[in-house]
């Protein structure tokens, strides 16, 4: 400290004691800065702060802080921000205790070890009163964020659980969150506190990057409070307190957007709840639930596993299997030829197998299965059995049987194309009683088929059935381009917004990536009706929309679209530009021909032109 730049203006400052090269006197140094700084009323202590911020960030594992009293000094400063109000107000010290909850939190994500040095410098009350809300919502952000890391480790989660409300204030903001944020920031440009947009925009950009940032900071804020919540979920205990219908429904809904993917969200409090017999009673007593957990896990969502999961969990538990093996079967019916999803390896074994004891169980026990699910159950433990006995069938056979099933499926083509889409229907379902089981690649093809006449019949549930069965049935699994494509459409149908988006932009991406020239994205050109569709469903699955119709940001007119925010066909998620639609340099006789396939494609006008827009993007061969 002795060698103190002549351009410093503040002696002993942070910076000059982080320069300072004599070990021992830099150790001392640092810990009596953190000892004085929460006293002192000096101006710039926020330089400091932000620079121990970055560190925390770049080097959350090292030790040196962490024993020189880092958690101490954060703590100390988070109260001062909350009782002395004059000093927040005074110079930039209104950055510190958003910039104090952050380094905890920094710290704390790894290591357990700094975890419980942190509840021993008495970091949780000052985070609690943060996530109460003492401030605004940019530190509870960081409050819940840092309790969240807490609470991870079993040693540091009792001290966390002590403060009774925090699991009652997580489970509060994971269910306003994008309403608070949406009402104190995002909605009236005029009135954003200007600290909010220097935090979220590090003082770059404008109203667009702030208004981006805050949908990003409020997906954070809501997956946040989930994880915090979740870490309670795993305790029995708490399991009465986080399973209220009203939340509990509310959970399937809280996916975080396109910004938050590798967030679980609510689908992973969920699988946590239905983990344990305490949570899965009341899960099962609410049927939207589990209509939520069948969409999910027909869906292209990274996180379908956790929805099959869920429902496996809940048949294989006697005191819930009646209540929603009606709506589950189906779903995981469909399912059930996949082989590899996520972790798991032959889910589609421990599929067939839950759904066998199932409906064995119904002579034997109070269980219910109806004549519909049943018939469904046993198909498919036929199929099972057919698979078997073709594996003793001679070759030859198995190829007249293939043979006979090419036939027919031409046949239902010849139908399709002259605008008879129940006959092609039906030729496609007897195709696929003909081909053989192991002849995945023949019937990805009957299946996606059938999905198409089915979504030009109007339905829509039929057509996610078929789709999703070609999706597992193909290699890899759910990257069939035509079969996404045609579920996304099935799926808007039914209004599932979330659903629908994700399978069009894997669609997308797998059109990217395809050699067949009917798919193929020349100059790297997104298809028109794939952009329409996926630009449609962004709208629809805006992070604020639900909170937008409460507050009036969303004016609807009969014939007229939603207004989504200030400037709503400025996509932060636009799949490609208009310049680019209107100028792909292509020749004239191919742009009639792809015209002719894309036309109106998702202008559901009549079946006649539909039929001629979808029959070019038909399966017409096995190679399709």
């Amino acid at each position: 400290m002795d060698k103190i730049p002549p351009d410093c203006p503040y002696p002993g400052c942070f910076f000059c004691v982080m320069k300072e090269g004599n070990p021992s006197k830099r150790r001392t140094s640092i810990l009596k800065f953190f000892r004085e700084l929460p006293s002192q009323d000096d101006d710039g202590q926020v330089l400091p702060i932000s620079g121990l911020w970055n560190t925390a960030m770049a080097h959350p594992n090292d030790p040196e802080f962490i024993n020189l009293g880092i958690f101490e000094c954060m703590a100390a400063l988070i109260w001062k921000g909350l009782k002395n109000r004059r000093w927040l107000s005074h110079d930039q010290n209104i950055y510190i205790p958003y910039y104090a909850a952050h380094i905890i939190g920094s710290y704390t994500m790894n290591m357990e070890e700094f975890a419980e040095r942190a509840i021993h410098a008495g970091v949780i009350p000052p985070l609690v009163e943060l996530l109460r809300g003492r401030l605004t919502w940019v530190e509870q952000r960081v409050a819940v964020r840092a309790l969240g890391h807490l609470a991870t480790y079993s040693s540091t989660f009792p001290a966390v659980a002590s403060h009774g409300e925090v699991l009652e204030l997580a489970i509060q903001l994971a269910s306003s969150s994008l309403e608070i944020v949406y009402s104190h920031f995002y909605q009236s440009v005029d009135r954003r506190i200007s600290y909010h947009c220097d935090l979220l925009t590090r003082g770059m950009g404008g109203v667009e990057m702030e208004s981006r940032k805050a949908e990003e900071w409020a997906s954070q804020l809501q997956c946040w409070s989930l994880q915090l919540i979740n870490c309670f979920a795993f305790k029995p205990e708490f399991l009465f307190d986080i399973c209220k219908p009203e939340f509990l429904v509310k959970l399937p809904g809280m996916w975080g957007g396109l910004v938050n993917e590798n967030s679980p969200a609510g689908i992973g409090l969920l699988r946590t709840i239905c983990q344990h017999k305490l949570g899965r009673g009341p899960v099962a007593n609410c049927p939207g639930i589990i209509e939520a957990l069948c969409n999910i896990a027909r869906s292209s969502d990274d996180w379908q596993y956790m929805a099959t999961d869920c429902l496996l969990w809940l048949l294989q538990d006697q005191s819930t299997s009646n209540k929603v093996i009606d709506k589950a079967a189906p779903a995981l019916t469909d399912l059930a030829e996949i082989s590899t999803l996520g972790d798991h390896k032959r889910l589609g074994d421990t599929i067939v197998s839950v759904l066998q004891e199932r409906c064995q169980a119904q002579g034997t026990t109070r269980n219910y299965v109806s004549s519909h699910t049943k018939e469904q159950i046993d198909e498919l433990l036929g199929s099972r059995q057919r698979l078997k006995w073709e594996k003793s069938m001679p070759k030859e056979d198995l190829q007249i049987k293939q043979a006979a099933a090419l036939v027919v499926k031409l046949e239902g083509n010849s139908l399709f194309s002259s605008g008879d889409i129940s006959g092609a229907a039906s030729k496609y379902s007897e195709a696929l009683a003909l081909c053989p089981m192991k002849s995945k690649k023949e019937r990805v093809v009957l299946y996606s088929n059938r999905a198409q006449c089915h979504l030009l019949l109007q339905q829509p549930l039929a057509a996610i059935s078929d789709a999703t069965r070609a999706l597992c049935l193909h290699n890899p699994p759910n990257r069939h381009a035509k079969s996404l494509w045609r579920r996304a459409q099935a799926y808007d149908m039914l209004g599932l917004v979330k659903e629908s988006l994700l399978d069009a932009i894997l669609f997308i991406n797998e059109c990217s990536q395809s050699t067949d020239p009917d798919l193929s994205l020349r100059h790297n050109k997104v298809p028109d009706y794939a952009e329409r569709l996926v630009k449609k469903q962004m709208h629809a699955a805006w992070l604020f929309r639900e909170a937008a119709v409460k507050h009036g940001g969303i004016h609807t007119e009969e014939g007229a679209g939603d207004t989504y925010g200030p400037e709503a066909d400025d996509s932060e998620w636009e799949t490609a530009s208009e310049s680019d639609i209107e100028n792909d340099g292509r020749d004239a006789d191919d742009d009639e021909e792809n015209d002719n396939i894309r036309k109106d494609m998702y202008d559901k006008s009549t079946t006649k032109d539909l039929v001629h827009g979808y029959n070019m993007l038909l399966a017409e061969d096995e190679s399709t």
